[in-house]
């Protein structure tokens, strides 16, 4: 991780008091190693893995972020499969489940095009895992689907296309 990360590319670490703090604020607690690495690594970087922004400090969000209600990464991410709403009959634009998939259960990594979000899960059955959300879908991130942060970095790390 910390290859993926050169010093120069690096914001500040928070340290694990900080990290406590933020978790307590947020009644959730960061999945390893997301939690060690902003403690003790980087919290962030203008020039991450998330193409718009770079990797964003735990707790803030893009600049582009048009999620609906308040972050609660400590509330369950709603969601156990990739689900594309546009197609399904039954949601509309206020399905409460999309409001959910975008500020449930998860931190905001980064913005991939201003359009689409990388989220790290921290609550419910995928915590761990990488996933994407945008205006019309939420789904894992592209490879194992159980990929979480370190994976995602690495995956990052190998310059390849997300979705190749």
């Amino acid at each position: 991780m910390r290859d993926a990360f050169p010093p120069p590319q690096r914001s500040p670490a928070l340290g694990h008091a900080a990290v406590a703090a933020w978790e307590a604020e947020n009644s959730v607690v960061l999945p390893e190693p997301y939690r060690t690495f902003v403690a003790e690594i980087s919290n962030g970087s203008p020039f991450g893995p998330a193409g718009d922004g770079g990797l964003q400090p735990v707790g803030h969000l893009p600049a582009a972020w048009f999620g609906l209600g308040p972050r609660q990464p400590g509330q369950p991410f709603p969601l156990q499969e990739a689900w594309h709403w546009w197609e399904d009959p039954d949601a509309d634009d206020e399905d409460p489940r999309i409001d959910a998939a975008f500020n449930h259960g998860s931190i905001v990594l980064g913005s991939e095009d201003g359009e689409s979000f990388w989220l790290l899960l921290t609550a419910g059955p995928r915590r761990g895992e990488v996933w994407m959300v945008a205006g019309d879908a939420a789904l894992p991130a592209p490879g194992d689907p159980t990929w979480g942060f370190e994976e995602w970095v690495r995956r990052w790390h190998t310059g390849r296309d997300w979705w190749y």
